[in-house]
């Protein structure tokens, strides 16, 4: 599942993976379904990390760790995000993703 940057926020209209910006107390796994519950209304049960990405853009250093996740709970719903979208990694090249994804993106299609 992928998600388009509402246009007025940094890097508007791109699209990214589910996000979970740690607040202080939590860990990587409880920021990432507490985001999800906040931005898409649904509950996920993570599993193993994916894969960790550190990417520098001019205005921030952002520390990407994915994991594998599963849905357990509702439908996403855009409730911040400009669109949602689910998509198989031969899909991958028919959006213009945040640079700080093309690492997760290379991966995902030499699986």
């Amino acid at each position: 599942m992928i998600c388009q940057r509402p246009a007025h926020k940094a890097r508007g209209l791109l699209w990214e993976f589910v996000c979970g910006k740690v607040e202080q107390g939590e860990t990587k796994e409880q920021a990432l379904v507490r985001d999800c519950k906040e931005e898409l209304n649904i509950l996920l049960f993570v599993g193993d990390v994916f894969m960790d990405v550190v990417h520098k853009y001019p205005d921030l250093a952002v520390h990407l760790t994915l994991f594998n996740a599963t849905v357990v709970e509702g439908e996403p719903r855009k409730l911040e995000h400009n669109d949602i979208q689910w998509i198989t990694p031969s899909e991958i090249s028919n959006y213009e993703f945040c640079p700080a994804d093309e690492e997760i993106l290379e991966c995902i299609q030499n699986r």
